[in-house]
């Protein structure tokens, strides 16, 4: 046995010397060119071909590495044995990964390629602005190099879209407005948002079911007409004007079309916009798949209508391009958001920024609105909030009391129908009217909306019969200020008008 160690401790000694005289005779720069050379080698003679994604390129995080950790996450939860959970912000499912150095095989094409998680330690940075992590993190791709014709790169392009749809699907839907002032948040993004919970749909939205389809097969054709889109050569985008009386469901609407297309809400708040400059930098920020709103937008801004400017004399600049030195009540900060500026946010060149996007108008003043901000291009689908109707109290009645199509067919809901379209009420006001006696028996409570309902066309009736009174006074008053200032031509007119008004009287009594 001693024999046996002391020919080992020999052989030993004889290795150390002739590694000492190869590292004397070949210097490490020789070694790492004949590793090189060996490794050139081997790839020439290997049928496949190899790709790392790393998780950061330099100081920027790499999309890629997040989109096939996410697109891999379908096949990982069947095809490994150990797996990495995890669940992102504001996200409504829980994501499986690969777990450290672990493998799996996906397919594209007929094609097979085989994708490997790799995790080393980062070496200890000595300074750094942005420190990184300490662990690194890669995905590596093999595949056969006869496929990468077949796989690169139309496989990255569908691992990039699916990882996309992924998640959007996962993800909650979010509420966006306009940070205050305009300024950026510490990432650089001038949105703060928070998860959209609204439970509006097309299903609860008081409105007559025939206007609801046409909306939703509108909706339908914008989300698949991509290709209609591109071919002929428009921007992909819809606009749509929601106007009417206040409490007519407006922003019910905007949430129902939310929730059916499952896109994010960006709700601009005009009067923290600035500048058109500012204006533009928002809509840069906002991603496709998403409705941009701006609400009341007649009283948002005073934004001048160019039918009814006034002509400016020669020797006087045109007012937007006067110099301003502050607002109008005083303070330091210009506004200088114009007309234009907001029509090429809605159809200029910016517009065209991102893909799948809707703009949403409202106003409760149509015929304030400058015709240039409603054309079609702009606005191309205008949509009148009217009134109750009978149908969309129907409505309201099936979610409020449970009322069935099959109920509804009874006196009482006769004379719903006939007071309803007299009574001129919102939506709205029929609602907190339901909720009141939400608790009581159904039919107690549809009979108290039947009274409200009535007493509301009486109501109606004594104002009209009043402002036509008042009318008649302001007339009367009229002529006879006229025939003070001229009595010579005027009292034939006061005679006229005081005959017209006995005459009138007679017909009333």
């Amino acid at each position: 046995m001693k024999e046996v160690w002391t020919s080992l401790a020999s052989i030993m000694g004889v290795f150390a010397f002739f590694q000492s005289i190869l590292h004397a005779v070949f210097p490490p720069e020789l070694w790492f060119a004949a590793a090189k050379l060996f490794h050139r080698l081997f790839r020439c003679f290997s049928t496949y071909c190899y790709f790392d994604i790393t998780e950061t390129d330099g100081v920027n995080t790499n999309e890629l590495y997040h989109a096939v950790q996410l697109y891999l996450s379908r096949s990982a939860s069947m095809a490994s044995s150990r797996l990495s959970l995890s669940r992102g912000l504001n996200s409504s499912a829980f994501t499986f990964g690969l777990a450290n150095n672990d493998r799996l095989v996906d397919s594209f094409r007929g094609a097979s390629a085989t994708w490997e998680h790799a995790v080393t330690q980062r070496q200890s940075q000595t300074f750094s602005w942005r420190p990184l992590p300490e662990e690194k993190r890669s995905f590596t791709l093999r595949i056969k190099k006869k496929d990468k014709p077949l796989l690169l790169p139309a496989y990255l392009d569908h691992i990039m879209e699916t990882a996309t749809e992924l998640r959007r699907r996962n993800q909650d839907r979010l509420l966006y407005t306009n940070s205050r002032g305009g300024s950026m948040e510490s990432r650089g993004f001038p949105w703060e948002s928070v998860p959209f919970k609204h439970p509006s749909t097309f299903d609860t939205l008081a409105m007559d079911p025939a206007r609801k389809e046409l909306i939703m097969a509108d909706l339908n054709d914008f989300a698949q007409g991509k290709a209609f889109y591109e071919k002929t050569g428009r921007a992909w985008k819809r606009g749509y004007l929601l106007y009417g009386p206040p409490g007519t469901g407006k922003s019910s609407m905007i949430a129902a079309m939310a929730n059916y297309l499952g896109y994010d809400v960006y709700d601009l708040e005009l009067t923290e916009v600035h500048t058109n400059s500012e204006l533009r930098k928002l809509l840069m920020k906002t991603t496709s798949k998403s409705i941009i709103v701006i609400e009341d937008i007649d009283c948002s801004v005073n934004l001048s209508n160019r039918s009814s400017k006034k002509p400016v004399p020669p020797c006087e600049p045109p007012s937007d391009l006067r110099p301003t030195g502050g607002t109008e009540d005083g303070g330091g900060a210009a506004r200088t958001i114009t007309l234009s500026g907001l029509l090429n946010f809605t159809d200029g060149l910016w517009s065209c920024c991102g893909s799948e996007r809707i703009f949403v108008f409202t106003t409760n003043h149509i015929e304030k609105l400058d015709p240039a901000l409603v054309r079609s291009g702009r606005m191309d689908m205008h949509v009148f909030m009217s009134y109750c109707s009978f149908l969309a109290l129907k409505i309201l009645m099936k979610n409020y009391l449970g009322w069935e199509d099959g109920e509804q067919n009874d006196e009482l809901m006769w004379e719903l129908a006939e007071v309803v379209d007299e009574a001129e009420i919102t939506p709205a006001d029929v609602s907190e009217i339901l909720i009141k006696n939400r608790r009581r028996e159904r039919r107690e409570a549809a009979a108290e909306l039947l009274e409200a309902l009535k007493a509301r066309v009486e109501r109606r009736k004594k104002e009209r019969k009043r402002g036509l009174s008042e009318q008649v006074v302001e007339e009367e008053e009229e002529q006879e200020k006229r025939a003070l200032e001229s009595p010579k031509e005027s009292t034939g007119q006061l005679m006229h008008s005081r005959n017209a008004k006995e005459d009138k009287g007679a017909e009333e009594d």
